[in-house]
């Protein structure tokens, strides 16, 4: 998955280094295409629900979880925007659990004293 998403990432940095030469007009022509696209898409489609990839979903929750969600409900999209916010917050949970959890598995180590103590015990104590 990573390498997925580092390959989509690169792309999409080839891709906005190919809008710079691009003139506003050319920008909202395509843009404009690839909105009726969507629509196109959403009418072929209909109930039927678009499967999205891991590395799809963590994409698109990165570039579009910094739009106002007024802003994301105007966007013609595949998914609802509450549905991108809650890929976002799912990244940012699973990212969270990650960083929390214990580096060893299992119980703790026994503090060496205690240890020692315990074995010296046993040793005094045989029944």
């Amino acid at each position: 998955m990573l390498l997925r998403l580092a390959y989509l990432g690169l792309t999409n940095t080839f891709a906005l280094l190919r809008l710079l030469p691009m003139t506003d007009q050319d920008k909202y022509i395509e843009i404009l295409v690839l909105r009726h696209q969507i629509a196109l898409l959403q009418r072929q489609l209909g109930d039927t629900k678009v499967r999205f990839s891991p590395t799809d979903r963590a994409l698109l929750a990165a570039l579009l979880h910094r739009l106002p969600r007024q802003t994301l409900r105007r966007l013609r999209l595949l998914v609802r925007p509450d549905t991108i916010l809650r890929w976002h917050r799912d990244i940012l949970r699973r990212r969270h659990a990650k960083a929390s959890r214990p580096k060893r598995p299992g119980r703790p180590r026994t503090i060496r004293s205690i240890r020692i103590l315990i074995l010296r015990l046993a040793k005094e104590n045989p029944s």
